[in-house]
């Protein structure tokens, strides 16, 4: 038995190694105020970070319809029979457009345009594992200095097993990680209006420069942790170290690799993600290509209407962070049950939307629609399984989401390589087969996560202060067990 300073709670550690509060007659600490406070400094600037890594991501989709000339595509011999919606009538009244010079255009076939479009993902691939091991070791700023985009998520989850207390741990992940909806829905027409303006060249330019002025305040205001932060002040560091305890210490060079492979739990995971993943990088990548192949949108629409699921996602993830912090601090439902309901509804709601849109032919305001409701209710999902490593191993959470996240970028490579196959001839039978794709694999993530999910911290997270504890509280409960079958009076039955 020992006591949590910062919930004011006693803990019994169970056999499942989860702590469960019981109150004591005395009222709880206050929780330090949010505003200003440095750890929602942190997740603020987290948002903006992955706001311009998205931002890098997704722009090559929008540029792609400006790079590719498609008036030279010659027609093939399955042409015949396309049954892609027809071109608007031109409006003759409409004042003469004038052209200007947006750049070189290539002649890339849907084929190349889809081994492009997942070119990114292939160097993203192999920095995860790293970047997430370093940053658990080292911390995730200084990791954040040395890699590009494929540490960013393992950084921000092993800063985050240093920062966030557990009743806040939801909200604030999700909180930083909805910083790539917005990344992606403000990229998307600013990506299409520099296009139209400067030329595709200046967006790569653009968005780049944002993200060197990003890091400027990123390393000037962040710390690796609430003990060397300069501005933090002391009721809110002693707040944040006693609510996470042991789990915030780095977990030094030795990883138990052996158990992290044989855990069913983190397998959840990869499996999951994966799945969720799949249906995400389709719409990410492909989504403009399917505007302006099948609904023929301009440039500008097709950004804009591409980039209107994106900001669903954003305010629900974020909603989804608070609910689940809240339905966890009020015992509603344990930690498991949380991350296993929001992870169904976040997979299965957008798998029934997307078949629906590949049955909404030509007409694009259902397309739209159902393709926004798509990704609103997907970005339930982040308060479910997307930040389940920091539940099942807080101390080795960095290199566990590498390990998902590496998992994860798989789709990313294939998706909008499959995508690029399955729409060759740009006909909707070809879109109706991406999207059952994609509904087929959100399916399998939500029934992978359902059986075997977990939100416990396993026996190889532990730290040796923990497993101590463990031990001296079997004892201790085998003592009082013993003295009670003796019938001693000092022990209530």
């Amino acid at each position: 038995v020992r006591r949590h300073a910062d919930l004011g709670v006693r803990t019994r550690i169970l056999p499942s190694y989860r702590p469960t509060p019981y109150p004591l007659a005395l009222p709880p600490p206050p929780v330090p105020p949010q505003c200003c406070s440095a750890r929602y400094t942190l997740a603020v600037l987290m948002f903006f970070g992955f706001s311009v890594v998205y931002g890098l991501r997704v722009n090559l989709s929008v540029a792609m319809v400006a790079m590719v000339n498609t008036t030279d595509a010659s027609p093939t011999a399955n042409h015949s029979l396309v049954t892609a919606c027809p071109l608007p009538r031109p409006d003759n009244s409409s004042v003469p457009v004038v052209l200007i010079d947006t750049g070189p255009q290539y002649p890339w076939d849907a084929k190349t345009q889809g081994w492009l479009l997942g070119a990114f993902f292939f160097g993203y691939l192999f920095t995860q594992i790293p970047g997430g091991y370093l940053s658990g070791h080292y911390g995730g700023s200084l990791a954040l200095e040395g890699f590009g985009e494929g540490v960013t998520f393992p950084a921000m989850m092993a800063m985050w097993a240093r920062w966030a207390p557990p009743l806040e741990r939801s909200t604030l992940i999700s909180l930083s990680a909805s910083g790539a909806s917005f990344g992606a829905f403000v990229a998307l027409p600013l990506t299409a209006l520099i296009c139209q303006t400067l030329g595709w060249p200046a967006v790569f330019y653009i968005c780049g420069s944002g993200g060197c002025l990003w890091a400027v305040f990123w390393f000037f205001l962040v710390s690796d942790d609430p003990r060397t932060h300069r501005r933090i002040s002391e009721e809110e560091k002693n707040y944040i170290i006693n609510s996470i305890g042991p789990q915030g210490s780095p977990h030094g060079w030795s990883v138990p690799l052996l158990s992290m492979a044989l855990s069913g739990p983190l397998w959840a995971i990869i499996l999951t993600q994966m799945c969720a993943n799949w249906s995400y990088y389709t719409m990410l990548t492909s989504m403009p290509t399917y505007m302006n192949n099948v609904l023929h949108f301009d440039l500008s629409s097709n950004a804009a209407l591409s980039a209107v699921p994106f900001l669903g996602a954003l305010f629900v993830s974020v909603l989804s962070g608070f609910l689940a912090d809240r339905l966890i601090e009020k015992r509603t439902l344990s930690t498991t049950a949380v991350r296993k309901l929001l992870t169904l509804i976040g997979l299965l709601v957008p798998a029934v939307c997307l078949v629906a849109a590949g049955y909404a032919g030509c007409c694009a305001v259902p397309a739209v629609a159902l393709l926004c409701v798509s990704a609103t209710v997907g970005g339930i999902s982040a308060a479910g399984v997307f930040i389940n490593q920091i539940d099942i191993a807080p101390r080795y959470a960095g290199v566990l989401l590498g390990i998902t996240n590496t998992f994860g970028t798989i789709p990313g490579v294939l998706a909008p390589i499959v995508t690029g196959y399955l729409t060759e001839d740009h006909t909707l039978t070809g879109w109706r087969n991406v999207f059952w794709v994609s509904a087929g694999v959100n399916a399998l993530g939500a029934l992978i996560f359902t059986c075997m999910g977990s939100g416990v911290i396993q026996t190889w997270a532990l730290t040796e202060e923990e497993r101590a504890e463990e031990e001296r509280a079997k004892k201790e409960r085998g003592e009082e067990e013993v003295r009670r079958n003796e019938g001693d009076p000092t022990i209530a039955t």
